[in-house]
């Protein structure tokens, strides 16, 4: 007799296919009548296959990076692939605060805050209360009395201590952190020659076998289970190999991950002390209120199991070594900088004009939008020990491509409270989905058909939606001095009419001109170029432009780039404290992407979104009669709000400064901003960006 062939695992096709198999047995005649003895054997026969065939595709799926969902199981395959899974981040804060010694006689001449804890959280936070501690003890000398403590890094979490002996005898033991929630990156390894010794080394981390030696003080890290760590010493060929007796101590944090971002206001809770006569005497009093110079950020959770399968391959593929954008892409938001949150890479063999030999890196960091120099040059010196020779990296600082919406929403009076209710609906969930990582990255897309489809599932009332979308990008300018600008949107400009005032920007004033002059444009008959020119308005509503000045620039509508002649401006509108000169435009696609080194990003604080009443579905009009036709065309102003915030000023001696572009891609500049300034002999050069 046949064996059955089980095509379907659920249990009634399992128990059906065993049923079939039985009708061909003469033998038996009970099978199919339910209650029946060999029915009932049926169904634990069933049940059993069932049961069976579910372990073994739970385990054949556990087997593999890409199908496995338990988190201990992704951890060990990553680490056959020598991929460590990032660790939980301790926030970190920077407080202040100085000690009066008046009341101690005679006064020390120095004073230390011991390692640990040293200041909580005042108040609580979000119904919490956060421990913040130091790694090391701070000793600061006393002057006229006081003890200052300026700028001191705090780690949230506890300062916690994990003591092994190593015994030759049982070579196999393992180190293993018993605590979760470490923050990796603070882990402090020391080892004594034997528990009495008062002599120490430390060890410091290693993640490759590359430059090491049988002497080198490294260890080792791998994630065991349960977010535990375990610590692994070298063998005397990779690491000095540990000796019998050796003493080890680790010192790390147990954090609270993300829990304690933003916590800004701290109350001291650290040990002081002082010494005399080699006794150590505890200072209790005369300490100030703690001054926050920086609230509590950059606490990470864990990594999760959806990013280890996404870059513990990537890396594994890299070996270590970055050879094309997406290596870059890997290496350095997993082993150089930690804090990315997104990041874009491009070779210069894809610029206009090509730049060979370079490789451009923009990073969009989790806090903040720009990164300061001091980091960028570390991430470059840490490149060089992955990167191939004779590839230069660039960073890039980030640049916005902002996309504006005007939306009318037509809605069902029936079926809304009020007009204001749709329109802070509609609102709510656009501002959503402006802050998911679908559209807020390095890459993005924004889907207009998914836009629309999310205004009308915003409420039952809305009808439709008449949705016109432009995209902005805001110049950075220099005041008083002649610069040639140019800036990128990354996408083409649709032209809505050959007559000109395509494009859109906010006032300036420019040297020469009393009037708050704007710019636009006129295109060329190849519909693919066009000039720039500035303009007068008697105000912002107007439709009877005065133009003032003819070829100020240039623009290029299949590559969304705008270039503006030499000009002195000596007034913008101010954002951030910085003046800035906003141009806007009409996509040529409503497909808007970010570009290369372009952030997109949905600027719902400049979009609008206007509620219609829709008399035909309300009932108001079934005739449509008086039905408000919206057009799907952008129109409007032929300006945009906002104009110089200083004064013109008048500069003397003619002073030029000329701005040399190369290499243009979705940002300003592929390069950064060289200018050189001439003031009648002498000239110094300098580095900038011209736009953010």
């Amino acid at each position: 007799m046949p064996l059955a062939n089980f095509t379907n695992l659920d249990f009634n096709q399992v128990k059906t296919t065993l049923r079939e198999y039985l009708k061909e047995n003469s033998n038996f005649t009970d099978y199919d009548f339910e209650g029946s003895n060999l029915s009932s054997i049926l169904d634990v026969l069933a049940y059993n296959t069932y049961i069976t065939s579910y372990n073994a595709n739970m385990v054949a799926s556990e087997v593999f990076i890409d199908s496995a969902t338990l988190r201990e199981n992704v951890v060990s395959l990553a680490r056959n692939i020598g991929y460590l899974p990032k660790s939980r981040k301790a926030a970190t804060g920077v407080i202040t605060f100085f000690i009066d010694t008046s009341n101690i006689t005679p006064t020390p001449s120095t004073l230390t805050v011991k390692k640990g804890p040293i200041a909580t959280s005042a108040g609580g936070f979000g119904n919490s209360s956060f421990v913040f501690s130091i790694l090391e003890d701070i000793t600061v000398p006393v002057n006229d009395g006081i003890a200052e403590f300026n700028n001191i890094s705090i780690y949230e979490g506890s300062l916690l201590t994990s003591n092994f002996t190593y015994s030759s005898r049982n070579p196999n033991t393992k180190f293993i952190l018993d605590n979760i929630g470490i923050d990796t990156e603070l882990l402090t390894v020391t080892v004594r020659p034997n528990q009495s010794s008062s002599r120490s080394v430390k060890y410091s981390r290693q993640d490759s076998l590359f430059e090491v030696n049988p002497n080198s003080t490294v260890y080792y890290l791998q994630e065991s289970d349960d977010e535990r760590y375990e610590v692994l010493f070298g063998d005397g060929l990779f690491g000095k190999k540990l000796e019998d007796n050796n003493y080890i101590t680790v010192d790390y944090i147990a954090s609270n991950g993300d829990s304690a971002n933003g916590v800004g206001q701290f109350t001291f809770a650290g040990r002081l002390v002082y010494s005399r006569n080699a006794q150590e005497y505890i200072v209790s009093s005369g300490i100030s209120l703690v001054t926050t110079g920086l609230s509590a950020r950059g606490g990470e959770e864990i990594e999760g199991v959806e990013s280890i399968k996404k870059f513990a391959p990537r890396i594994y593929a890299s070996q270590y070594r970055a050879l094309t954008a997406n290596d870059y892409e890997s290496l350095i938001p997993t082993q150089i900088y930690p804090e990315t949150e997104s990041i874009s890479v491009f070779g210069g063999e894809e610029l206009v004009p090509p730049q060979y030999g370079k490789v451009f890196i923009s990073i969009k960091p989790r806090f903040g939008d720009f990164i300061p120099n001091l980091i960028k040059e570390n991430i470059k010196k840490k490149l060089k020990k992955y990167s191939v020779a004779g590839i230069v990296p660039e960073l890039l600082d980030l640049k916005y491509l902002y996309v504006e919406i005007n939306s009318k929403i037509y809605y069902n009076t029936n079926l809304a409270p009020s007009a204001t209710f749709v329109s802070s609906t509609v609102q709510n969930n656009v501002n959503k989905y402006a802050e998911s990582s679908e559209v807020n990255k390095y890459g993005a897309r924004l889907k207009y058909s998914k836009l629309l489809k999310l205004i009308d599932d915003s409420h039952d009332s809305i009808t439709s939606n008449i949705t016109t979308i432009s995209i902005r990008r805001d110049l950075r300018v220099t005041l008083n001095t002649f610069v040639e600008y140019q800036i990128g949107f990354g996408n083409k400009f649709y032209i809505k009419s050959m007559s000109g005032y395509n494009i859109k920007s906010s006032g300036i004033t420019v040297a020469g001109i009393q009037e708050t002059v704007y710019v636009s444009d006129i295109p060329d008959t190849n519909r693919r170029t066009g000039t720039l020119f500035f303009f007068t308005l008697p105000n912002q509503g107007s439709q009877s432009p005065v133009i003032v000045r003819r070829d100020a620039g240039f623009i290029n509508y299949e590559n969304g780039v705008i270039t503006i002649n030499p000009i002195n401006i000596t007034g913008a509108k101010r954002k951030d404290g910085q003046p800035i000169l906003e141009f806007s435009a009409t996509p040529q696609s409503n497909d808007v992407i970010g570009l290369q080194d372009l952030y997109l990003q949905l600027d719902t604080s400049s979009s609008l979104f206007e509620p219609v009443v829709d008399d035909v579905t309300s009932g108001l009009d079934p005739s449509a009669s008086t039905y408000i036709v919206s057009s799907s065309y952008a129109n409007g102003n032929l300006v945009r709000s906002g104009g110089p915030a200083t004064q013109i000023v008048t500069v003397a001696g003619g002073s030029r400064v000329t701005t040399q572009t190369s290499g243009t891609t979705g940002g300003t500049n592929a390069t950064s901003v060289t200018t050189s300034v001439s003031t009648g002999g002498a000239s110094s050069s300098s580095s900038g960006s011209s736009s953010y």
